[in-house]
């Protein structure tokens, strides 16, 4: 069983599955290939230069996984709460997880059939987002949501930032305080 299940592997996906893992938690990224930022091109994403979308998609995944993260290039096609847990369905078999995030971008289809609230989005050619907290989490319990999903800019610093940031959210539950991750030279 993970701690933290990721439904997502752009970079609010990847950068929360990179803050999760690196703080120990057991964490699961699935991505299904169809991140926005495969297509981009970026040039004001602080501290990189210009870069190709699938390059940051490919070093952000690679951070992840470095500290620990499973990278898992699925679709997640179904969402089940059991007692103290979820068990995320695919194509191919079932995962167990007590925390889940959606960082699913533009799709709001999983979330709709999972239960959560779902509204008018407010970016250009975002229809709809997931409700969410300040904090990132959803209308229920233990289910979070991040970057363009949960109504974050489509601008790839901004949904990585929201991505760490509900990370450092689900980790300061699963802890019982609060989480800082500072690393020291």
């Amino acid at each position: 069983m993970y701690d933290i299940a990721i439904i997502g592997g752009g970079p609010a996906g990847a950068s929360a599955a990179l803050f999760a893992a690196k703080a120990g938690k057991q964490v699961i990224l699935f991505d299904s290939g169809k991140s926005i930022t495969a297509k981009a091109w970026i040039e004001n994403h602080y501290g990189v230069k210009e870069i190709e979308g699938p390059a940051l998609l490919k070093e952000g995944q690679s951070q992840a996984t470095k500290f620990g993260t499973k990278l898992v290039k699925e679709n997640i096609n179904t969402l089940k709460e059991n007692e103290g847990f979820f068990t995320l369905q695919s194509d191919q078999q079932d995962y167990e997880a007590l925390h889940v995030v959606f960082a699913t971008g533009m799709s709001t289809k999983l979330a709709d059939t999972a239960g959560l609230t779902i509204k008018e989005g407010t970016e250009p050619r975002v229809a709809k987002i997931i409700e969410t907290d300040p904090e990132g989490r959803t209308s229920r319990k233990n289910v979070w949501a991040a970057g363009t999903a949960a109504g974050m800019s489509v601008h790839t610093i901004i949904t990585a930032g929201d991505g760490a940031k509900v990370a450092v959210n689900v980790i300061s539950e699963l802890n019982g305080e609060r989480y800082v991750d500072h690393d020291v030279l």
